[in-house]
């Protein structure tokens, strides 16, 4: 028996090996410290677990191989939301590695029925299902959908524009099940699946250089808004109680006016939550004179987010984590109402269909029950050089979501912008995943973003999801750039569940040719 017959060998009747060993490639596949870069791990990373599942015939062990799996992986992913909150970060990391089993138990039904190398074959496309299924509901951590671990491979996922971060996760599944059909395979299928994987290396590759340099003839003729960032550095677990609004306004005041009469920006973003207050209440009315005195006298316009209290189509008052546009003059603001809400910390899933469960929200400081949004409002600035721009305004969270943000750019968006608060992370990576997911945006649209946040990362992304420009995190400090915009429509964003949807009917044929072969016997290893 040669060493790697041994090792295979290993791998399949090992117990807790493989899991781990799988467990913790994922995990450090995923973004951390832009100076760790681990992406490609993720490549070969489900190999150990898939082959030591070759032989489990038992639906307990299947489920403590896998389990323990996606434990490590979210463990290592995303132990930094205890900081935020402990009890919400045990959660979130229990129960997420819970639904991240769901794939690996099809593929499990689908071995018992009709052997290990069709369920291989069957996996790429229950898994892209699967991750496109459970974000669609409100109990959905999207977090570490796979295809995000490459979000800072920039060279190998331009082809995100063509099927979204979907492909992405398609394309590391099949590479991984190739890997594992080279070694256990016969010496033909070894050959085959090595040129294939060549393949799906080079592929990407050549799409990216073929994209930069059509791009690249046109790039100085795009047009650009000049936009300020203004990140104010306030820790946001003092922020509610250590501050009270005037400090905090007074910071926003300066840290604005300083910037605009040295950057004169036709745009100023404030991050989430920036005024921590219902300025647009009646109550507030002297504060909101003062804001648009201010605006007055910067002639400029200002997106920020804040505090609302409204009632949506009927419903009764609530508060909403809301972001609005105010320009110069007594125009109306625009408003748009965060939708996509963080589970259990910002919103208990399904509260409207029972209210008892409104008791198990893992507050943050400040933060307690928001409103759910219900609309993908688009905002329209007037912009002196280029008239109306339409503006795609995502709060925080909601940038993990590709089809909500395909929505806004459907609508007419030339640009995103982001506002967030990644704070309660303090020095952890989270904040740095967080702004590798929206890179992945960027690319599956082709739309730059402003990134507006409290403490950081405060950042400005191309269409290709490279930086423009950045300042660093945790120092008070305005960020001014000179922002691309775009207008043409990527074929993701225009059909942005197409891979998904076509995964999810195939899915569900797999299972049924996999009942006929279990019917018929004629099940194959």
């Amino acid at each position: 028996m040669s060493q790697l017959s041994r090792i295979i060998n290993q791998l399949s009747h090992s117990r807790y090996a493989a899991p781990l060993l799988s467990g913790a490639l994922l995990g450090l596949s995923f973004p951390s410290y832009p100076f760790i870069r681990l992406e490609l791990i993720a490549w070969v990373a489900l190999v150990p677990l898939l082959i030591s599942l070759r032989t489990v015939k038992k639906t307990g062990e299947l489920f403590r191989r896998v389990y323990l799996t996606m434990l490590l992986f979210c463990l290592i992913s995303l132990w930094w939301v205890s900081l935020a909150t402990f009890p919400g970060g045990v959660l979130t990391i229990v129960a997420q590695a819970f639904f991240l089993t769901a794939p690996l138990f099809a593929f499990f039904a689908l071995k018992k029925m009709a052997g290990y190398r069709f369920a291989l074959f069957s996996l790429p496309f229950v898994w892209v299902a699967w991750e496109w299924a459970y974000m669609q509901q409100d109990m959905s951590l999207g977090w570490l959908t796979l295809g995000n671990s490459q979000a800072n491979l920039n060279l190998m996922i331009q082809y995100a524009d063509l099927v979204g971060v979907w492909g992405v996760s398609f394309w590391l599944l099949w590479f991984n099940v190739l890997v594992v059909l080279s070694l256990i395979g016969s010496k033909k299928e070894a050959i085959g699946s090595v040129v294939i994987m060549a393949l799906m290396v080079a592929a990407p590759l050549l799409y990216a250089i073929a994209l930069f340099s059509r791009e690249g003839v046109g790039a100085e003729k795009e047009l650009r808004l000049r936009v300020t960032l203004v990140q104010p550095d306030i820790n946001p677990h003092e922020k509610w109680a250590e501050y009270n609004s005037s400090e905090i306004m007074e910071r926003y005041y300066r840290m604005t006016g300083k910037a605009v009469r040295e950057k004169r920006p036709e745009l100023v973003i404030w991050p989430e939550t920036a005024i921590p207050f219902s300025v647009l209440d009646t109550a507030y009315a002297d504060d909101l004179h003062l804001l648009r005195f201010a605006l007055q006298e910067w002639n400029t316009a200002l997106l920020t987010g804040f505090i609302d209290l409204a009632g949506e189509r009927n419903q009764p008052v609530e508060s909403y984590n809301a972001s609005m546009l105010l320009e110069p003059g007594s125009g109306e603001p625009q408003i748009y109402h965060k939708m996509r809400l963080v589970p259990f910390a910002e919103r208990v899933p399904y509260i409207d269909y029972f209210p008892w469960l409104g008791s198990l929200t893992f507050s943050l400081s400040g933060i307690r029950g928001w409103g759910k949004g219900r609309d993908a409002s688009i905002m329209e600035l007037s912009s002196p050089r280029h008239g109306k721009v339409v503006i795609a305004n995502i709060i925080c969270y909601e940038s993990i979501f590709p089809a909500l943000v395909s929505e806004f750019v459907c609508k007419g968006a030339k640009l995103l912008t982001l506002v967030t608060n990644d704070g309660w992370y303090g020095t952890s990576y989270g904040p740095y995943q967080h702004l590798a997911i929206g890179r992945m945006r960027c690319i599956e649209n082709r739309r730059a973003m402003a990134r507006c946040a409290n403490t950081g990362l405060t950042v400005v992304l191309d269409k290709f999801g490279r930086t423009i420009a950045e300042v660093p995190w945790w120092q008070e400090e305005c960020l001014t750039a000179e922002v691309p915009l775009e207008s043409r429509m990527t074929f993701y964003t225009v059909h942005p569940d197409l891979l998904p949807k076509i995964a999810l009917v195939l899915s569900v044929l797999f299972f049924v040719v996999a009942f006929i072969k279990s019917l018929r016997g004629e099940s194959a290893l």
